[in-house]
């Protein structure tokens, strides 16, 4: 398969899209290994996860544009594996007990190769279990090695398996969201399609056949991991100047955005995540 327009996978402790990620990794053994080089085409990371816990802790992420087959050992339940679509909202997950996760994070418009005949869509919002578009595999092939090669030698086994095959427009689907995601200016879905020499139908009807998501929820949701990270940094944030930079007309529209995602305000969250009074903010972000 032909390399992406550009590569803009994030660095392997970049912890963009999950909500207080300080918290999180208080509480879990978090890495982010990447895959065999024939993969990466297809493949974003692999996410591992490690917890033993003495009190439930749930751990919420604001999505990326991407599916994701996850193995799972959770407390008290047996090992399994699922097809994990783009969530319609903010994605909270309970971890109590032990448990292990190992995750396979798709690249945007990737995962249509593990299932051709069905646009991306159809998994949208829905987290599947013991999927029939995989193949049987026994979770604990995947779980069970003691150290992270071990693990990450046996997903690669197991996607290898896959004959994932290059697809000329899952490479474009690929390729523009890859362009939204590294471009800030990009912020109207009709001036997008245009600069890409595509109708604005056109450019929807690749992104619900390969993406799962319109364009113009990943233009907001890259919006709001650029808010959320700069929300959870130490200095005070001017809203305003950051309502701006990411395209929105008024800080107003920002602050509702923010909220209707991440569930708080931005003010809020910030003064939370940074754990200091009197988080310098202008008036409205709240």
């Amino acid at each position: 398969m032909a390399a992406p327009h550009r590569d803009t996978r994030r660095t392997a402790d970049d912890t963009r899209g999950i909500v207080d990620p300080a918290e999180l990794l208080t509480r879990v053994h978090f890495r982010r290994p990447e895959p065999a080089e024939p993969l990466r085409p297809y493949i974003e990371h692999y996410w591992l996860i490690d917890w033993d816990l003495t009190e439930p802790y749930v751990s919420h992420v604001v999505p990326h544009p991407a599916v994701h087959i996850v193995f799972q050992r959770l407390a008290g339940e047996d090992a399994f594996v699922e097809i994990a679509g783009i969530p319609h909202g903010l994605f909270a997950q309970k971890l109590e007990g032990k448990g292990r996760v190992c995750g396979i994070k798709f690249r945007p418009g990737a995962f249509r190769a593990v299932a051709p005949d069905r646009p991306v869509s159809e998994w949208t919002g829905l987290r599947v279990r013991q999927p029939d578009v995989l193949p049987d595999i026994d979770p604990g092939t995947i779980l069970d090695p003691a150290d992270d090669t071990a693990r990450v030698t046996a997903l690669d086994s197991f996607l290898l398996t896959l004959d994932l095959r290059p697809d000329p427009q899952a490479e474009l689907a690929t390729t523009l969201v890859d362009r939204i995601r590294a471009d800030r200016t990009i912020r109207r879905v009709t001036d997008f399609a245009h600069a890409e020499g595509l109708s604005v139908r056109l450019l929807q009807r690749l992104f619900a056949a390969y993406v799962g998501v319109g364009p113009k929820w990943v233009i907001l949701r890259y919006r709001i991991h650029e808010a959320l990270e700069r929300a959870g940094a130490e200095e005070p944030v001017d809203w305003a100047g950051l309502a701006a930079d990411l395209g929105y007309a008024d800080q107003a529209h920002l602050v509702r955005d923010f909220t209707a995602t991440v569930g708080v305000t931005p003010t809020a969250y910030a003064q939370g995540v940074q754990g200091v009074q009197g988080v310098q903010a202008a008036p409205g972000a709240r």
